[in-house]
């Protein structure tokens, strides 16, 4: 590759950053033209580093769809319910607080800049809410007749396409006794009308890459179906109404997922799980979601009661006749109990498909929350029936997990403001005796100081099949866990903010990856400087020591692993139609020497590769060089957003994740690792009324594995490419009728 393009060009866009450009205000938003808001991409970024999953898997549709009914219809902070605000997300516990103090002793908002004398309020948060929210006009009252939502809604179509250029061995003839039984290509469909925020009705239709499409398994067509019918704010009493897939949240997430929020991230004070306890399900999201019905339902003026039944297959690891045999279970039929879950929602090649819709699952359960002047209490129950016997193939890690038929989940959960101090937490029941519980305090110390801290505590045999909690991790499902959170944020002044926050935990009994109890911490640190409308530069810096296993001389030794992460980034506002973001980042990755003095001598590696050393420990480097561009001229029917970045680590674990801009409600956050170059170019458009096209193509180059060897690979097994690019298209046409 030219020596222009891969060193040149970054640096040179990188001075532009360095001008002194003057700018007009910013004309409002066309509310087609949806932009993920920074704090958003932020905290994307940091669920993926936090190990929740990876990026192109991730269902953030209906958060994003959420910020588009806010960009058309703003949400009026002058008449906000305490409950409107949390849902809104973009606000934490202390600003919401903050505001409803301000509206008591100094009446509504005359505008919107006279947010900045707002406790809690900073320059950063007023940028990132002002495209979704509004201080005139009337909040919407309850008696919007169901006919006026049927005939006034908005139409809205999506087919989005999507494929790999490059074939993976999975699709080569002979390579595999079980290869892809599909097409290389990933298409989806959705449509939806909607009223506002108060009815959605639709429907989602995917396949996947690999995956038949009238054909095979899916005669009936796409691979997934969902559909919904959800009626919100119809009345003080008809307060929600769910009608085929939906979400349950409860609480802080102890026994069903509560709102958006997985863990620690940038937004140090994001810690408190908030929001309405049923939402639609909009999204491809295969395994995450209630099939049936639900209702929320005012019986009093401050007390609600929700209530739901769920009734649907799920794709399972059935046992057969080998694995029955070796745990010595007379079974009379081999379907009759299962190992696993599977949540891939994949279903490319026999084995996959033979998982697929294995077991039966009925859950159903309610809250009944009495709110007050300062805060709620609730009492939330949820029971889970499988159709067979959940029978995990036991090992001394997971012994103490879930295995049986049904589950009973009870909890309690609260919230209360005294003064400038906010309680919450939940306490959770299983029905084997277990209780695990979750507290925390949202302290203003200041109008410029604001603390967190938060204490959980879940035991190992802690059972709860949708739990997410706050924690190290949400694979554990409020499990094997107790730790302390201390977080801080401080506003010097209006164009500075400062975030921290401290973490440590410990695992009392012993985990997949680990063969022992074990204990971590992470320290977390942000500035950032902010000149509205034009600048927004912030240094980030993170640090994690946590227990691990490493095979060395033939046997499994606990070690120290510490990874650290600095970052720099740049995001300049040139002018009204064209913005600059440059990034750039190192990361280290450390295998400390066990107390006793034998070398390290094979590591094994999340990829497979093993890499020797006849030193004690292993420490392993990477960087990331990346120059974004993002271009909406105005008045154009054209817009195009574009990265060019550069990587080099020793391994995938010292690798690096950076969010990119997709299409329209897609996210994407893969991870930098080995060497090479990656590329990506977004281009819409807007010309034909009503109607928005979309299109992208991204490529990943390897020079190789690291500075020692030029062998490159992406993939294993059935998804590996033979070469060093892969290459990734795809089409995207929303009509709105």
């Amino acid at each position: 590759m030219p020596v222009f393009y891969r060193y040149f060009l970054p640096f040179l866009t990188l001075l532009l950053l360095t001008q002194s450009i003057d700018l007009q205000a910013q004309k409002d938003r066309n509310p087609d033209e949806y932009e993920v808001p920074e704090a958003l991409q932020q905290l994307i970024e940091a669920i993926v580093e936090e190990g929740s999953g990876d990026g192109d898997n991730f269902a953030f549709n209906d958060l994003a769809e959420k910020f588009r009914i806010y960009e058309r219809n703003p949400l009026n902070l002058n008449k906000a319910s305490v409950a409107d605000l949390e849902e809104f997300f973009l606000l934490n516990d202390v600003q919401i607080s903050g505001l409803v103090a301000y509206r008591a002793q100094f009446g509504d908002l005359v505008a919107k800049e006279e947010l900045q004398a707002v406790p809690g309020f900073d320059l950063q948060t007023i940028r990132a809410i002002l495209p979704y929210i509004t201080v005139s006009g009337n909040l919407d009252d309850y008696r919007v007749p169901l006919g006026q939502m049927l005939t006034e809604g908005d139409n809205e179509l999506f087919v989005s396409y999507r494929r790999l250029l490059e074939e993976q061995r999975g699709y080569k003839e002979g390579e595999f006794e079980d290869p892809f039984l599909g097409s290389p290509f990933r298409l989806y469909t959705r449509y939806q009308r909607r009223y506002e925020d108060r009815l959605s009705m639709g429907f989602t239709a995917e396949k996947d890459e690999g995956e038949e499409f009238f054909t095979g398994s899916n005669k009936q067509g796409f691979d997934f179906y969902s559909a919904h019918i959800f009626l919100n704010k119809y009345s003080a009493f008809l307060k929600s109404l769910a009608i085929g897939d939906y979400q349950i949240g409860m609480g802080q997430g102890l026994i069903a997922k509560a709102g958006f929020g997985y863990g620690k991230s940038v937004e140090v004070m994001d810690i408190r799980r908030t929001g309405r306890a049923l939402r639609p399900q909009r999204s491809a999201n295969e395994f995450d979601f209630f099939r049936g019905g639900a209702a929320t339902l005012g019986l009093t003026e401050n007390t609600d009661f929700t209530a739901f039944y769920s009734t649907r297959r799920r794709d399972a690891n059935i046992l057969r006749d080998d694995f029955i045999d070796s745990l010595n279970i007379d079974f009379p039929d081999p379907e009759a109990g299962f190992s696993s879950f599977q949540i891939t929602g994949l279903h490319r090649f026999a084995s996959e498909i033979e998982d697929e819709n294995a077991i039966r699952v009925q859950t159903y359960g309610g809250s009944l929350k009495q709110s007050f002047g300062t805060g709620h209490i609730a009492f939330n129950a949820v029971r889970h029936q499988f159709g067979s016997d959940f029978r995990r193939n036991l090992r001394t890690y997971n012994q103490f997990e879930f295995n049986s038929s049904n589950l009973l989940n009870l909890s309690v959960d609260y919230a209360y403001i005294w003064r400038n101090f906010h309680f919450f937490g939940e306490t959770a029941y299983s029905d084997n005796g277990s209780v695990a519980t979750l507290n925390g305090l949202l302290v203003g110390l200041d109008r410029r100081v604001d603390l967190a801290i938060l204490h959980r505590h879940y035991p190992r045999d802690f059972h709860s099949l949708n739990a997410r909690p706050f924690g190290e991790t949400t694979a554990m499902g409020g499990r094997n866990e107790s730790g302390l959170y201390l977080g801080l944020e401080v506003r010097p002044s209006r164009n500075w903010k400062f975030q921290a926050y401290y973490d440590a935990w410990k695992h009392p009994w012993l985990r997949s990856t680990i063969d022992a109890p074990s204990d971590g911490n992470e320290a977390f640190a942000q500035i950032t400087y902010i000149i509205k409308r034009k600048l927004t530069v912030y240094l980030r810096g993170r640090l994690e020591n946590k227990a691990r296993n490493v095979r060395s001389l033939n046997k499994n030794l606990i070690y120290n692993q510490q990874r650290a992460n600095l970052r720099l980034q740049i995001s300049n506002k040139v002018s009204k139609s064209l913005e600059l973001r440059n990034r750039f980042e190192v990361s280290r990755f450390r295998i400390d020497n066990p107390a006793f003095d034998e070398p390290l001598v094979s590591v094994n590696f999340l990829d497979g590769e093993s890499i020797t050393s006849d030193v004690p420990g292993l420490e392993t480097t990477g960087f990331v060089l990346y120059q974004d561009i993002i271009w909406k001229p105005v008045g154009s029917p054209w817009s195009a957003t574009a990265r060019y970045a550069l990587f080099d680590t020793d391994d995938f674990n010292s690798r690096i994740y950076a969010y990119e801009n997709d299409l329209l409600y897609t996210f994407s956050v893969p991870a930098y690792f080995y060497r090479g170059s990656r590329a990506y170019l977004n281009l819409r458009f807007k010309g034909i009324r009503n109607v928005t096209l979309e299109g992208r193509i991204a490529q990943t180059w390897l020079a190789g594995r690291n500075a020692n060897t030029d062998f490159a690979q992406f993939g294993s097994g059935r998804t590996e490419i033979d070469g060093r690019t892969r290459t990734e298209v795809k089409v995207q046409a929303k009509v709105r009728f």
